[in-house]
């Protein structure tokens, strides 16, 4: 019970509720459709996900500050790759978090004939590339990760001189060979590190949310849905429980 009021205490954690319930109405809206529901009954999805939205926006209101400080942070960080993904990461969510604010103010009415469309687009290039950033640091802490679990040996193969037929099979069957231990690797090292496993899937679940919406890669609001409601439980998780969460 302390959990839960310490979680439902956190405009994070709210924020990510409304969000997964903003996303659950659109795959929910989608299937809807699909199955021949009322335009009424959808249109009804569609203005409770318009509401979530912008209540979602409501919660994030300040976070640009939040985002700078993570950003000042960031720098001082030994490992250069580190600091240069989670750095540049942080400040495009800053600016993420100012366009977003931005269309809050519009569409609640306090900036009136505001270019939405415009607002709406831009932030979610910054999305784009946090994301971008996020995933290539995942990768990197994978690869590290690799490097540190695996031997370091390379065993090569003899091709011999029994001709070249018989030198492209031991070829080939030792790239086969070195795919499968490397794939056994990296589930290894995935499992055995729960936090760096959760974001990886979080933000490659996330990454198809801008890239629909800018038009980069049309997946549809079926797919946008359940990748942003599977995102959205994953950062809850998260919130619940803060091993999780990976650092810095």
């Amino acid at each position: 019970m302390d959990s839960w009021v310490q979680f439902s205490a956190q405009s994070q954690a709210k924020e990510r509720l409304f969000r997964a319930a903003q996303y659950a109405c659109t795959l929910l809206g989608y299937a809807l459709q699909k199955n021949g529901a009322g335009p009424d009954f959808i249109a009804r999805i569609k203005q409770l996900e318009a509401h979530l939205s912008l209540g979602r926006k409501l919660f994030r209101l300040g976070n640009s500050a939040d985002a700078l400080e993570a950003a000042k942070r960031a720098i001082h960080l030994s490992d250069r790759v580190l600091r240069l993904c989670v750095t540049v990461s942080h400040l495009n969510r800053a600016m993420y978090f100012a366009c977003d604010n931005v269309l809050w103010a519009g569409k609640s009415g306090l900036i009136p004939h505001m270019d939405q469309e415009k607002w709406s687009q831009r932030s979610f290039r910054y999305y784009l590339f946090a994301l971008i950033m996020n995933l290539t640091r995942d990768a990197y802490e994978v690869r590290l990760l690799m490097e540190r679990e695996g031997s370091g040996k390379c065993q090569k193969g003899g091709g011999g001189d029994d001709g070249r037929t018989l030198w492209k099979d031991a070829r080939r069957q030792q790239l086969a060979l070195r795919l499968k231990l490397q794939l056994h690797l990296l589930g290894r090292v995935l499992w055995s590190n729960p936090p760096l496993l959760l974001d990886l899937v979080k933000n490659a679940c996330d990454i198809f949310i801008p890239l629909d919406k800018l038009g980069l890669y049309k997946t549809g609001p079926g797919f946008v849905g359940l990748c942003g409601l599977t995102s959205s439980v994953l950062s809850i998780l998260a919130i619940v429980y803060p091993w999780l969460k990976l650092k810095p």
